[in-house]
């Protein structure tokens, strides 16, 4: 479904608030449980077998299951966190303006994202891994990666605490050019790490989700673009 096609159902179908923009994010995200749980089913059920078939840690050695300094689990920790905060973008600016096109965006996003995010913790759950580790982030790339983590954003794209402040308190026209210049960041960051998982994948079910975050994104990232030169705004790099 496409951000121009969809449609912008009733909020109170959706779990948003009409109250304050914390307000509203918080209720999100206690409504969120039902696609996210959803996909982690569905990867139990379906996803997991072909995942757990085989597996490479970072020393290239093959397993039966992915082992925790893997491309995989690294991979599923990393962009598991990387999507919650484009979904809690998405909440915030849904509750500060009333654009349809800018709403029905956040809407996929929050969606694509929330259930692509519930198959990846659901695989790390299955493989009796933890949500997180002590490595840094992006870590399973094998590069050095000069990214320095800093107030919040903890991968190259991720929106800082500083700026999530800001988009908080923006309404209106002000708000759909802040979130859409965030939202094209994060999917530049985003891309980026599914195409490096891609790179060095085993995992065929893996790979073909990172895949399809990489041409899924793509295509938002040419929507956002058009999106900001229609209201006269230019993405912040």
């Amino acid at each position: 479904m496409s951000a121009q096609d969809a449609t912008d159902p009733e909020d109170d179908d959706h779990g948003l608030s009409e109250g304050s923009a914390a307000q509203g994010r918080s209720t999100g995200r206690r409504k969120l449980w039902w696609p996210a749980a959803l996909a982690a089913s569905l990867a139990l059920c379906l996803g997991v077998p072909a995942l757990v078939a085989s597996g490479t840690s970072a020393s290239g050695t093959v397993s039966a299951t992915p082992a925790s300094d893997s491309p995989e689990a690294g991979f599923a920790r990393d962009m598991a966190v990387h999507h919650q905060q484009a979904v809690d973008l998405s909440f915030i600016v849904r509750d500060r303006t009333a654009n349809v096109p800018v709403r029905n965006l956040a809407f996929d996003i929050i969606n694509t994202q929330a259930n692509q995010r519930g198959m990846m913790t659901g695989w790390l759950d299955q493989w009796g891994l933890t949500q997180s580790s002590q490595a840094k982030p992006m870590a399973w790339m094998k590069m050095d990666h000069a990214y320095q983590p800093h107030d919040g954003s903890l991968m190259p794209g991720m929106a800082t605490n500083t700026q999530l402040d800001k988009l908080r308190g923006l309404s209106g026209r002000d708000a759909e050019i802040w979130y859409l210049q965030l939202m094209l960041e994060h999917h530049r960051g985003g891309v980026a790490m599914a195409q490096g998982y891609v790179d060095v994948a085993v995992n065929e079910s893996e790979k073909r989700l990172a895949q399809s975050m990489v041409v899924g994104q793509t295509s938002e990232i040419q929507l956002i673009t058009d999106m900001l030169a229609e209201r006269g705004a230019k993405p912040l790099s």
